[in-house]
C-alpha cells in the first residue's frame, strides 16, 4: 500500500459500493466556495432518540472536508478536526452538509464543514486541516475509469 490515499467505493460516508455506508454525494456548491451535499439520515444512525449519535455527525463533516480538498484539487488525509455541536442533528429529515477549503499552506489545507437543517440553520461545524497526499483531478476517483485502472489497486 503507498502513501496515496485511494478511492475504491467503499467509504462508509460516500461509498455507492458499501451497503452499510450513507452513500453521501457531493457537488460543487452552487452559492459561495466549497461543496454540498443533501440527505436524510435513516434510523439506523440514532444516537439518542430521533436525533443522530455524534460519531455520524463528525463523520459528516469529516466527509464535507475532504469532498472540499478533493474539489480543491487535492487528495487528503485528515490531520485535526474540532467540532461544535450546536443543535441535535434530526434523523428521517432532509439535512444540508457543507464543506470548504478555507486557507493553505504549502501541502496542508484549513477545512471546515456544516451540518445544516432544512431552514439554513447550523446544526453543527468543523474546523479542520487536511494533509494532502498528491493531486486529485475534481471529478472523484471512481468517477474517472482511467484514473482507477492506471491506479490498480494499491
Amino acid at each position: 500500500m503507498s502513501g496515496v490515499p485511494f478511492d475504491d467505493g467503499n467509504c462508509f460516508a460516500c461509498g455507492p459500493t458499501n451497503p452499510i455506508g450513507m452513500h453521501l454525494h457531493f457537488d460543487r456548491a452552487t452559492e459561495g466556495d466549497g461543496v454540498l451535499a443533501r440527505a436524510t439520515l435513516a434510523a439506523e444512525y440514532q444516537g439518542w432518540r430521533g436525533i443522530a449519535h455524534g460519531g455520524i455527525v463528525m463523520a459528516l463533516l469529516d466527509e464535507a472536508m475532504a469532498h472540499a480538498a478533493g474539489f480543491a484539487g487535492h487528495r487528503g488525509v485528515t490531520a485535526t478536526v474540532s467540532v461544535r455541536f450546536r443543535k441535535p442533528v434530526p434523523l428521517e429529515v432532509p439535512i444540508e452538509i457543507r464543506g470548504r477549503v478555507t486557507w493553505q499552506r504549502r501541502n496542508v489545507l484549513g477545512v471546515e464543514g456544516q451540518v445544516l437543517d432544512a431552514g439554513g440553520v447550523v446544526l453543527a461545524r468543523a474546523e479542520g486541516s487536511f494533509v494532502s497526499r498528491g493531486t486529485l483531478d475534481a471529478a472523484a476517483d471512481r468517477r474517472n475509469p482511467s484514473f482507477s485502472q492506471a491506479v490498480g489497486d494499491e
